[in-house]
Order: C-alpha cells, then structure tokens, then sequence
C-alpha cells in the first residue's frame, strides 16, 4: 500500500478508534518500547486472494461473533464513519475487501447504550481461533488468527495495522483498556490480527 494511501487511512482510522468502547478485561497488553510484529504465517495453508466482494456477515465462534455488516466510508471531517449503533460490524470501504489482497479493516462497538456489541468478546481470540467473512460473491473467506495486541491509542502502530500484505489479511479493530472517565473513552486499542487461509 503506497505510503500516501496508508497515511490517509491513518488519519481516517484514527477518529473511529476514540468512539468505539470495549470491556476492561482484555489479555496482556503488548506495551513499551519497540512494538513486536505480528506473526505473519499460519498454522493452516495460507490461501491465495480472493477478487473484491462485499462482505455480508463476519463470524467468529470462540468470540461468540455473529454479525451482519455495513460499509464505512469517511465523514464530512474526512474521518472514519463509526457504526451507527451496535448492532452490525462495519466495513472500511477505502480498504481492501475481506478475502481480497491487503489488510481488510474491520471495527465495531463492544458496547452500546449498555448492552453489549459485536466486539463484546473480541478479546478471548487467540492465535489459531477462526474468523469467517460471507461475501456477496457466494464465496466464504476463512482467516486465521494470527495474533491479538493491545497497543495504547497515543503508540498506535499504523504502519504495522494497515500497512501493505503480500497476501489477504484481516484486522478487527476496536478499544481496549482502562476507562478515561474524562474523556470519555477507553485508552487503548485491541487490533486482531488474521491471515486468509484455506477453509
């Protein structure tokens, strides 16, 4: 991904990550000094990528996910839009498609009006769990969990999120951490990381 597009999804990311809300339990944050790459191979044989499509419905049993899905595009501030409760998981529509080469970006609310979201128990993948993605085309993309990070909002590892991949990879992003009460917004982001592999 070109180092101008990557920095324009930077920027649009950036707003969406203050408004989603996530519980405090999460794993150990991956925090300090240089921050480790994910790893980038999977236990299961990696699949080639899969044309663009719009996805439908993301899937994840060992977090308890099922959930229909909207595109996201940019506000009229050229940031990301946020789902506009917590019923669905959204799309970034400026990014690749799930199953597509490149880091499909997906976000959504762990909570919502107290209730939980889509993302409530993002926190409990690990690496080898599941990810499955319904694609308009017919086609089911299967991801695998590479690793799951917690990385503080203020040392969010952009280039390492969205940065370009050889390959289909996919990245569910939302909030994590403790709790500003001021600013109304948790400090940190969890980022899952997947690969697309055969299914």
């Amino acid at each position: 991904m070109p180092v101008r597009r990557v920095r324009r999804l930077a920027v649009a990311i950036a707003a969406v990550l203050v408004a989603l809300a996530v519980p405090a339990a999460m794993p150990p944050a991956a925090l300090g000094g240089t921050v480790p790459m994910p790893p980038s191979g999977t236990a299961r044989p990696a699949a080639a990528p899969l044309p663009p499509a719009t996805p439908l419905r993301v899937r994840a049993a060992a977090a308890g996910l099922d959930s229909p899905m909207l595109p996201l595009g940019l506000d009229g501030h050229g940031a990301l839009a946020v789902p506009p409760d917590g019923a669905a998981t959204g799309w970034y529509t400026g990014g690749p498609a799930p199953g597509a080469r490149g880091p499909a970006v997906l976000t959504a609310h762990v909570d919502w009006n107290h209730e939980p979201g889509p993302f409530f128990r993002l926190h409990r993948l690990a690496p080898g769990d599941l990810v499955t993605v319904d694609r308009a085309d017919g086609r089911t993309a299967t991801f695998e969990v590479q690793a799951v990070r917690r990385y503080p909002k203020t040392r969010f590892p952009t280039r390492q999120v969205y940065g370009d991949l050889p390959g289909a990879g996919l990245r569910l992003v939302t909030c994590g951490g403790s709790f500003d009460r001021g600013a109304r917004s948790y400090r940190d982001n969890v980022v899952v990381y997947a690969g697309l592999v055969e299914p």
